[in-house]
């Protein structure tokens, strides 16, 4: 069994806050401080340039990126040598987008839906735009996207759990549809990589992609990653043909010859500092079952919906009522949820704000137990029952919601 009150003690929680918006952005866990600090002053700073070859104790700089993506394919059912880190998640859709419709000649569909995260659906319609051979982005609605499953679909594109709702796709089945169908399926798992067990290999996933700031509490900006099937890594064409790419970038060719594998996949230089402190966080997942962290989460989440409900009749919740149809985050509903959120912020409970109306909390046993889940509850019914959230500073709207 997981020991969650020794994961809780590797994290820097400031004192007096229920942190539940790790689903957004993942605490700081205290081995990344120090884990930095030495590879700023003792790496960069002695080893200067040298550290692409000495740095990260005695591997290289250079080989974080591959050996990062292993640890990460760990934790979504990934084979070995077929993930890799770098990047942003924009990118890292864009790449498994154009090499899957690559792959599907003929067909001009790229079926998704309205509970994808904006920026997927952004860098596909980019995508289809500068292609110009007629492609067609097709949204429909989350429970729609099965029938939406026909020959004329190239690519599915789907995050697996909605961004709004923590409402939770069905990967094996939906795959499994679309390859009989002669497609292929692309998944975004940026709400999924740490929530609970994720079987990109099982499910059949021709290419999956992931940010690590989330649930793999990589820190603002950490890199994301990509993970391309083993029947696919060798003829996927990387249509980012950037440099580390290259089947051997130090050569400094002047045409571009793609990479064994997934290494195809890497684009521009890997950002050390960024990947020490992922490096360190992923330290924490050692020894931990994925499975504990899913139920326990489930129970979590099942106690703050029923005391939420029984306590805060104005709010309505916005995820699915059944634990299985859902990632690792509770919504609700309240048409001043933005205010709402702000009060409690003030108060030390943290979540976050989507619009319209839509207030998220996201439930991580790594660090947040029963005792939270309660204190959380009874502050939100305070500032519901006294409408403590009815004031105007609570109801300006900053940059970030």
């Amino acid at each position: 069994m997981t020991d969650f009150s020794a994961t809780r003690a590797m994290f820097d929680l400031p004192e007096g806050v229920i942190y539940l918006d790790g689903n957004s952005l993942g605490p700081m866990p205290r081995a990344a401080k120090m884990r930095v600090a030495e590879v700023v002053s003792a790496e960069w700073g002695e080893m200067l340039i040298t550290g692409w070859n000495r740095g990260w104790g005695g591997r290289g700089w250079m080989s974080m990126p591959v050996a990062l993506g292993d640890r990460i394919g760990r934790l979504i059912g990934a084979e070995p040598g077929h993930v890799v880190v770098g990047d942003t998640l924009s990118i890292k859709v864009y790449q498994a987008l154009a090499s899957a419709l690559e792959m599907v000649p003929g067909r001009k569909v790229v079926l998704s839906d309205s509970g994808n995260f904006p920026t997927d659906l952004y860098m596909a319609n980019g995508l289809l735009t500068s292609l110009g051979h007629g492609h067609e982005l097709r949204v429909v609605a989350p429970e729609e996207v099965e029938d939406a499953i026909t020959d004329e679909v190239a690519v599915l594109m789907l995050t697996e759990v909605d961004y709004r709702t923590g409402r939770r796709h069905d990967m094996r089945a939906l795959t499994a549809k679309v390859h009989a169908q002669g497609g292929l399926a692309i998944w975004d798992l940026a709400h999924s990589a740490g929530a609970f067990p994720v079987d990109v290999a099982g499910g059949g996933a021709d290419f999956a992609v992931g940010c690590t700031y989330k649930y793999l509490n990589g820190g603002p900006g950490a890199p994301a990653f990509i993970y391309v099937a083993p029947r696919l890594a060798d003829r996927a064409r990387p249509a980012l043909a950037g440099w580390l790419g290259h089947e051997a970038p130090f050569a400094f060719e002047l045409d571009y010859r793609p990479g064994a594998g997934v290494e195809r996949m890497r684009v521009g230089t890997p950002p050390v500092i960024q990947m020490t402190a992922l490096d360190a966080a992923l330290d924490v997942w050692e020894g931990v079952s994925l499975e504990d962290v899913r139920a326990k989460s489930v129970e979590l989440s099942e106690r703050f919906i029923a005391g939420v409900e029984a306590a805060c009749p104005d709010l309505v919740l916005a995820s699915p009522r059944d634990a299985a149809g859902r990632g690792s985050q509770v919504s609700f509903r309240f048409d001043e949820g933005y205010a709402v959120m702000q009060a409690l912020i003030a108060r030390g409970v943290i979540g976050d704000f989507r619009a319209p109306d839509i207030m998220r909390f996201g439930f991580t046993p790594l660090y947040i137990d029963e005792a939270d889940v309660r204190a959380a509850v009874a502050i939100l019914a305070e500032i519901m029952n006294n409408r403590l959230w009815d004031r105007p500073e609570y109801k300006r709207r900053a940059k970030v919601t």
